[in-house]
C-alpha cells in the first residue's frame, strides 16, 4: 500500500503485539472523530478474522456484517443524512426500550454533560445538539463502518451473541490502535442501509460501528467517562 500524506499521524498497528486484553479493555472508548486515512485491507482482514472467534450459543455465529469504505460509505452517508434532514420517519427492525430511570438516567445525563461540554454545546442549544446528532449519520468522518445484522426471526437471546461479537470486534480494533464507535442510531433507518448494500430482507439491522484512526484534534474525543465501582453492580455470593 502506498504511503499516505499523514502517515506520521497514524498509530503503529504493531503495538497490538504487546497490547494485553486488560489494556484493550481499559483503552477502548467511543471515538467521535477520525482521520481520513483508511485502515490497510490486510489489517482489516486480520482484525475481522480475530473477531470471528467471538462466542455464540452452539457456535451458530448469527451475525452478518457489511463493511463499508470509500465511495460506498460516502454514498450511504449522504443517503442517511438526507433521510434525517428531510424528516423521514424512522423504522426499526427490532423493538428498543431506552427510557432510562434512576442511576442509569443519572449516568446518561453525566455522559451527555461531559460530551457536549467538550464540544462547547450548551444545554439549551437545540441547533448545536441537532448538528451533533447528525454526526452519527456522517459516521464521524470515519473511513470505514461495519453494519451488523442478524436474522429477523430471532430476539434478545441471539442478540446477546451478536453483542459479544461487536465487543470482540471493538476490543480487537483497540488492540491494533484503531478507534471505533458503536452506533445504534443507524438502526433507525435499516431500509436505507439494507437497500444500499442489497442485504437480504430477512436480515435486521442491529447497529453500526464506525472505525478508523482517531483524530485527536476533534473536541468530542476529549470525552472520558468513568465506570461505576463494582460494588454498585456486582454481588459476590459464597
Amino acid at each position: 500500500m502506498n504511503a499516505q500524506p499523514n502517515d506520521a499521524l497514524v498509530p503503529d498497528s504493531s503495538a497490538a503485539k504487546t497490547c494485553s486484553l486488560a489494556d484493550a479493555i481499559t483503552r477502548r472508548r467511543s471515538v467521535r472523530g477520525f482521520l481520513p486515512e483508511p485502515v490497510p485491507r490486510e489489517l482489516l482482514h486480520e482484525i475481522f478474522t480475530l473477531a470471528q472467534q467471538a462466542p455464540s450459543n452452539c457456535n451458530v455465529q448469527p451475525w452478518h456484517v457489511f463493511v463499508g469504505s470509500g465511495v460506498a460509505l460516502r454514498c450511504l452517508r449522504d443517503k442517511l443524512v438526507d433521510a434525517v434532514v428531510s424528516g423521514q420517519q424512522p423504522t426499526l427492525d427490532f423493538a428498543r426500550t431506552e427510557q432510562f430511570e434512576g442511576i442509569m438516567r443519572k449516568r446518561q445525563i453525566e455522559t451527555a454533560v461531559e460530551l457536549y461540554g467538550n464540544m462547547n454545546i450548551a444545554r439549551g442549544d437545540k441547533e448545536g445538539r441537532a448538528r451533533a446528532a447528525l454526526r452519527n449519520y456522517e459516521f464521524f468522518d470515519a473511513p470505514h463502518a461495519a453494519f451488523i445484522f442478524m436474522p429477523k426471526q430471532f430476539g434478545e437471546t441471539v442478540a446477546l451473541d451478536v453483542g459479544m461479537y461487536a465487543q470482540t470486534l471493538m476490543l480487537t480494533f483497540t488492540a491494533y490502535g484503531i478507534g471505533s464507535c458503536a452506533q445504534v442510531s443507524i438502526s433507525r433507518y435499516p431500509n436505507v442501509v439494507r437497500e444500499h448494500f442489497q442485504v437480504d430482507a430477512g436480515l435486521g439491522l442491529l447497529m453500526a460501528i464506525s472505525f478508523g484512526y482517531e483524530d485527536v484534534a476533534v473536541p468530542a474525543n476529549k470525552t472520558r467517562v468513568p465506570r461505576a465501582p463494582i460494588n454498585e453492580e456486582v454481588r459476590f455470593v459464597s
